[in-house]
Formats: structure tokens, C-alpha cells, sequence
């Protein structure tokens, strides 16, 4: 029984520590996607003339999950029309943001945006769309160097975090 135990805590652990090293993993591969679609959006907005609601379903339909839910949402809530686009964007953000490996910092930074999507011309969206592009790329670079510190370190901790509680508990 004790076996039992003791294997079902370090399972446990083990998992933590992949699921926390899979979390650092994914929040750069998440930044790029992101910073893609905004890259496109630009696109949609400056060239092709799109409407926000069919340029937002158009990038929901190129980028992967979860950040094709935001802006599938985001594309829902503006065609139904019965809110603005400051805040289609923040219902979306805030139904979506948990499913991501996201932080708070990227959070305000697509909050800010926003606020101004939809409200300027295209030649001041274009330079919002290159302000928020910016402060990803930040965002970015500060996930690829805590990727690369802390990823292998987090599923090491796992392991020995289960090993050092069977050990005590037996």
C-alpha cells in the first residue's frame, strides 16, 4: 500500500514539474502566434480594406487554439453588434486568457491595444498595430531566456520534489 503511495506522489510531482516546464514552452511559441496575427490583422486592415469583425475571423481561421478562440470571439461579439469594439476585445481577452500560457504583462498589453482598435484611421491603427508589436517582441524575449533557464530545471524539481516527499513519508 505504502508503494502504491509513494508511486502515486511521485506521478503527481513529476507531472507538475512537466506540466510548469510545458507552461514555459508554450508562452514564446504563444507570443510569435500572436504577434503573427496582429501582423496580419495589419494586413487585413491596411491593404485588403477588411472589415475588423471579417479580419478577425479570417486570422481565427490561420492561427492555432487557444488564440483562434480570441479572435473568433472577438469576430462573434462584433457582428452581433450589441457592444463596442473596446469591448468586444476585452470580453474576449478575458474569456480566453486563461486557456493560454500568457501572462499578466501580455494581458495589459492586448488590453491597451484594445482600447484603440477600431477608434483611428488606418495610418494610426497601423502604428497602434506596431506599438503592441513591439511590446511583444519584449514580452518575447523575456519567455525565450525564462524558457531556457527554467524549463529543464522545472521537471528536474518534479522528480526530486516526489522523491524528497517518498522519502520523508516512508
Amino acid at each position: 500500500m505504502k508503494l502504491v503511495g509513494a508511486l502515486l506522489i511521485l506521478l503527481t510531482t513529476t507531472w507538475a514539474g512537466f506540466e510548469a516546464a510545458r507552461m514555459l514552452h508554450e508562452r514564446p511559441r504563444q507570443l510569435r502566434q500572436l504577434k503573427a496575427a496582429l501582423q496580419a490583422l495589419e494586413a487585413e486592415i491596411m491593404y485588403a480594406h477588411t472589415p475588423l469583425s471579417e479580419a478577425a475571423l479570417h486570422i481565427s481561421r490561420q492561427i492555432s487554439s487557444p488564440l483562434s478562440k480570441l479572435f473568433a470571439q472577438f469576430a462573434a461579439k462584433l457582428q452581433v453588434g450589441e457592444t463596442s469594439v473596446h469591448q468586444a476585445w476585452e470580453e474576449s481577452l478575458q474569456a480566453v486568457w486563461k486557456e493560454t500560457a500568457l501572462k499578466q504583462g501580455e494581458l495589459e498589453i492586448m488590453k491597451q491595444f484594445g482600447e484603440t482598435l477600431g477608434q483611428y484611421d488606418r495610418l494610426t491603427q497601423q502604428k497602434q498595430i506596431a506599438l503592441a508589436l513591439a511590446h511583444l517582441e519584449r514580452e518575447e524575449a523575456d519567455a525565450r531566456e525564462r524558457q531556457a533557464r527554467y524549463e529543464k530545471m522545472a521537471k528536474s524539481l518534479g522528480v526530486l520534489a516526489g522523491l524528497l516527499l517518498v522519502i520523508l513519508l516512508i
